[in-house]
């Protein structure tokens, strides 16, 4: 597999504030990569860093070869980057079908039959698509904000938190909805998670985060049979 990303001695932070203290790691295309690590450990912030919201301190970040340390968050979108942050962002006050236009924004021309494709894996919002958005429960936000995020066609996507605040049903569905669209659209995946379960069924690799460092590594075999060590974030 040709290499996607590239993250070496990433550093970032907030003000005076030091967060990332150096991440390094690598991911294939087509690979899920799964992040694991407590409250106030870096996750967010790494994606943060990753997306180009907030900007690199210090270390490189290269996507497809091409390094994009310096590129805005804008320029990271057209070539491929989305993000789905920690607590969905959607628009409440917009319709579904408007919150997916809006993910259509970092495309170079408006394609409404790109929603269409991307409706067919989430079913469950295709009746919705007439109701507002802070209207729709939190899961049914997290399927919204996922779907809007593929809207811009990404190669990665980002990740945050997804599990939080849902019910299983829903985290079960985007379980199964994110494993399709790996092998529906070739799609690469970091997802940064408290939830061990969750990671676990999803990813094909495991990252253990811990003060804004790589700490350790463990297949999904692993995990399953409690030989990695990771349970004790």
């Amino acid at each position: 597999m040709n290499t996607l990303l590239e993250v070496s001695d990433l550093r970032a932070g907030y003000g005076r504030i030091p967060i990332l203290a150096g991440v390094t790691m690598t991911m294939a295309e087509g690979e899920y990569l799964g992040i694991l690590g407590h409250n106030g450990m870096g996750k967010t912030t790494l994606l943060r860093s990753l997306m180009g919201q907030l900007p690199a301190t210090g270390g490189r970040v290269a996507f497809l070869g091409t390094d994009i340390t310096r590129k805005r968050a804008h320029e990271r979108a057209r070539m491929g980057i989305g993000l789905v942050p920690q607590g969905r962002e959607i628009f409440p006050d917009l319709s579904v079908h408007d919150n997916l236009r809006m993910g259509l924004a970092a495309a170079r021309s408006e394609d409404l039959s790109v929603i269409e494709a991307v409706l067919e894996d989430f079913p469950r919002l295709t009746p919705l698509l007439d109701r507002r958005g802070g209207a729709l429960s939190g899961g049914e936000q997290q399927l919204l904000a996922l779907a809007r995020c593929l809207c811009t066609k990404p190669k990665l996507v980002l990740l945050d938190e997804p599990t939080e605040g849902i019910q299983p049903s829903i985290i079960e569905e985007m379980i199964e909805t994110l494993l399709a669209l790996k092998k529906r659209w070739s799609l690469s995946l970091v997802a940064v998670e408290q939830n061990l379960e969750f990671i676990t069924s999803l990813s094909d690799r495991i990252l253990k985060i811990q003060k804004g460092r790589i700490t350790g590594e463990a297949g999904r075999e692993e995990l399953l049979s409690g030989q990695a060590g990771m349970g004790a974030i």
